[in-house]
C-alpha cells in the first residue's frame, strides 16, 4: 500500500522490514500524486509514510483498503494527547467519530527519517534510536533543507500554557516539577521515571506536561534528562516545548 504511493528505494525496504508496523515514518518522493491529495502533502512532491502498530488503527485502514491521512489529535503547536481523555479534550469537539485505542504505549511521535536524493537525514527523533536506523542504512545527515517536509519543527512546539525551564536541579517557588530519577514527592512534582528509565519517561512526557500545565503554575521545571538513545527524542521535544532547538 504504502509503495504504490511513495517510491521506496532499498534504504526504505530495510527500515520498513525491521520496524514495520511501528513508530518509523519515511519521507520518499511522491510515486502518484493522483492518490494523496496536495492538502496532505503540504503542496510538496514528498509524501510521509507510516504503518502503525495499533490492532485498532489497523482494522481501520484495512477496512478503508487504502491509505488514510492521519494528523495528530493535538491543535498547532499544543503538547500530544497520550490519553483517550486529552485526545477529546484536545479537539474531541470537532470530530464526529471516536475511537478509545487506550493510552499510548510509547507516547512519543514517531522517528521521521528523509530517503530523498543524498543520505538519510533525521528529520525528527523518536520512538525508533539513531543508532537503530545507523545499523541498517549508514550515518544519518541532520535534517539541512528537509525540515520542512516533517511535521514537530516549529522551534515552539509541543508547548504548554505556561513557559518550560530546562535543565532544573529543583523547582522554584510557584513552579511544577517534572522529575526524573528519585526525587522527593512534592504537590507540583510529576516524576517521569522514579527508576531514571527513558522509555517510562517518554510515555510520560506529554501527560505529566499536560497534567502540571493545569495548575496554572507559574512556570514548569524540567529535570535534566539523560540525551543518549531514546532521551534524544525527549529533549527534542522538551527543547520545543521551551521555545528554541539548540
Amino acid at each position: 500500500m504504502a509503495s504504490r504511493i511513495a517510491r521506496l528505494d532499498d534504504r526504505a525496504l530495510r527500515l520498513t522490514e525491521a520496524f514495520w508496523p511501528g513508530p518509523l515514518t519515511l519521507v520518499a518522493p511522491i510515486a502518484d500524486a493522483s492518490l494523496v491529495c496536495d492538502l496532505a502533502r503540504a503542496g510538496l512532491d514528498t509524501v510521509a509514510v507510516r504503518a502503525p502498530a495499533h490492532l485498532i488503527a489497523q482494522s481501520v485502514i484495512g477496512a478503508l483498503g487504502r491509505p488514510l491521512v492521519a494528523p495528530s489529535a493535538n491543535r498547532s503547536g499544543r503538547p500530544s494527547p497520550t490519553t483517550f481523555a486529552d485526545a477529546v479534550a484536545e479537539t474531541g469537539a470537532s470530530a464526529k467519530v471516536t475511537l478509545d485505542g487506550g493510552d499510548c504505549a510509547i507516547g512519543l511521535e514517531s522517528t521521521v527519517i528523509s530517503l530523498l536524493d543524498g543520505p538519510p537525514r533525521l528529520l525528527r527523533p523518536g520512538a525508533v534510536t539513531r543508532s537503530q536506523i545507523e545499523a541498517l542504512i549508514g550515518p544519518l545527515a541532520e535534517a539541512g533543507a528537509d525540515a520542512a517536509r516533517s511535521p514537530g519543527r516549529l522551534a515552539r512546539h509541543y508547548a504548554p500554557s505556561a513557559p518550560v525551564r530546562l535543565h532544573a536541579v529543583a523547582p522554584a517557588p510557584g513552579e511544577a516539577f517534572l522529575a526524573f530519577g528519585p526525587t522527593p514527592d512534592g504537590p507540583m512534582t510529576f516524576n517521569l521515571s522514579p527508576a531514571g528509565d527513558l522509555r517510562e519517561a517518554a510515555a510520560r512526557l506529554f501527560s505529566a506536561l499536560r497534567a502540571a500545565d493545569a495548575l496554572a503554575p507559574s512556570a514548569i521545571a524540567v529535570a535534566p534528562i539523560p540525551d543518549a538513545g531514546l532521551g534524544e527524542a525527549i529533549n527534542d521535544r522538551l527543547r520545543r516545548a521551551a521555545g528554541y532547538v539548540g
